[in-house]
């Protein structure tokens, strides 16, 4: 017979019996209620919540949620493969203990990332952190590799009385302006207060290009921690921007025409403390291995697509000349390049250097997209890949026969096209598994579906304000 100080399959032996001293600091926090958080395939993050006093019945035995969120669309409507999309089952959410924090921007509340585990306490094969998890350790049992990994988060700040569904600017001034700063300074200073509250060290946090926009870069950490954090930092800054009477919008396009929201990706491999992207004899300072990482990811990057850029709305963002790095192409600190190659400044090349995926944006589940990342890049390491030759500039001025001779292609132009190429890559299908792989099918061609024959302003306002 299991009794709660036994094993449970969602967590480690020890979790129980740390409950009741984490339950008792969460109360004397004033913490009432636990968000337990994860992404479904659509990118959009679902959560259900538990009173505090029931922490401890949900590391035993999970909390109830259905799969067939897993087909879910952007708009709540669902769609079907033949394993997804019933109303038939059930699954159990299990808490991650160590990413439990209370929230600073929403006082009263902890939030915690979830693991997903059938009733018969196996890993759903649809979990996204636990595909993430297992892609993360087949590179350290076959290749000795350990990653870190941050997710850039871009968001536009509009008013929080704009009628409907418009998007007003909270802030007029101009793209990295001071006088933007100015106007939104209360509300960004509470949100740097928040975020170091909980534990999340801030590089950066300015004024973006697009109207309203602004951006947070945060520490790197291993992949399934980054995407955790992820999560937890957009709902710090929904949180506090609702305080301030703001709304946000992570959406790739908020706006018909623009750059839109980016979620680029920032990855490193290492070895035995040693950033291989740095002090090797290849371009740039790059190993021969990260040299390889960085050929397959490139190499896939047109199937990536489906993952990084998920929603009709990702592709009003991925234009040329727009920095959203829409072609196949690497540099080194080429913004226009789908692969940024960053060495960092002199004398910290050993910490900093690492690459950037740019035709990311926050619609992208970040444990599909990082995991979907990392197996197109040992796949690069497994053939032995190199890179082709850099550009330069804005590959968009190249004419037809010399983007060829370069290896350069323009990425999928909308969703379908994006599909098609997914369905064409066996090496990401393979790494998501039958289940999530026809998930993100579905969900894709769902999503198309939805807004078919609808124009520019039509697919920006129905994106607005779901992401």
């Amino acid at each position: 017979m299991t009794t709660l100080a036994d094993p449970v399959p969602g967590g480690r032996p020890g979790d129980l019996r740390r409950v009741p001293a984490l339950t008792a600091d969460l109360a004397a926090q004033g913490v009432h209620g636990i968000v337990l958080a994860y992404a479904d395939t659509a990118g959009i993050a679902r959560v259900k919540t538990i009173p505090t006093a029931r922490l401890e019945a949900a590391v035993a035995w999970g909390v109830g949620m259905s799969p067939v969120f897993d087909t879910f669309l952007a708009d709540d409507s669902i769609v079907t493969t033949d394993v997804l999309g019933s109303p038939d089952g059930d699954l159990r959410l299990y808490p991650d203990l160590d990413q439990l924090v209370p929230l600073a921007g929403q006082p009263g509340w902890a939030w915690a990332p979830v693991d997903r585990i059938t009733q018969e306490g196996e890993r759903h094969p649809g979990c996204a952190r636990t595909f993430l998890r297992r892609v993360v350790t087949d590179a350290a049992d076959r290749h000795d590799l350990v990653f870190k990994a941050a997710v850039e988060i871009e968001w536009a700040v509009g008013l929080g009385s704009a009628p409907g569904t418009e998007f007003v600017p909270a802030a007029l001034g101009p793209a990295y302006g001071a006088v933007r700063q100015i106007e939104l300074s209360d509300y960004t200073a509470d949100l740097l207060a928040a975020l170091t509250a909980q534990g999340v060290d801030v590089d950066q946090i300015h004024p973006e290009y697009a109207a309203g926009q602004f951006e947070v870069s945060v520490g790197a950490l291993d992949p399934v921690a980054a995407a955790d954090r992820s999560l937890l930092v957009r709902q710090t800054i929904r949180a506090v921007a609702q305080r301030h009477r703001l709304r946000v919008s992570f959406a790739p396009a908020y706006l018909p025409e623009g750059v839109g929201n980016g979620g680029h990706l920032h990855l490193s491999c290492w070895r035995d403390g040693l950033n291989l992207h740095s002090g090797g004899e290849g371009r740039y300072g790059m190993t021969v291995e990260a040299e390889a990482f960085a050929a397959g990811v490139l190499a896939h990057l047109p199937g990536l697509t489906a993952v990084t850029a998920p929603s009709p709305a990702s592709y009003l963002r991925l234009q040329p000349s727009q920095w959203a790095g829409v072609y196949t192409a690497w540099g080194r600190e080429t913004r226009e390049a789908a692969l940024r190659m960053i060495t960092g400044t002199a004398g910290r090349h050993d910490q900093d250097a690492n690459m950037e995926v740019k035709p990311v944006d926050l619609a992208a589940n970040p444990y599909l997209a990082l995991g979907c990342v990392i197996a197109a890049g040992l796949d690069g390491i497994t053939a032995a890949r190199t890179l082709p030759e850099e550009i330069t500039g804005d590959p968009a001025r190249y004419g037809p026969d010399e983007a060829a001779a370069l290896g350069v292609r323009r990425l999928p132009q909308s969703l379908p096209q994006a599909v098609e190429e997914f369905r064409a890559d066996k090496v990401l299908r393979a790494a998501l598994g039958p289940v999530l792989a026809d998930a993100v099918t579905a969900v894709r061609l769902g999503e198309a579906a939805a807004v078919d024959g609808l124009g520019p302003v039509q697919v920006a306002a129905a994106y607005r304000w779901t992401y």
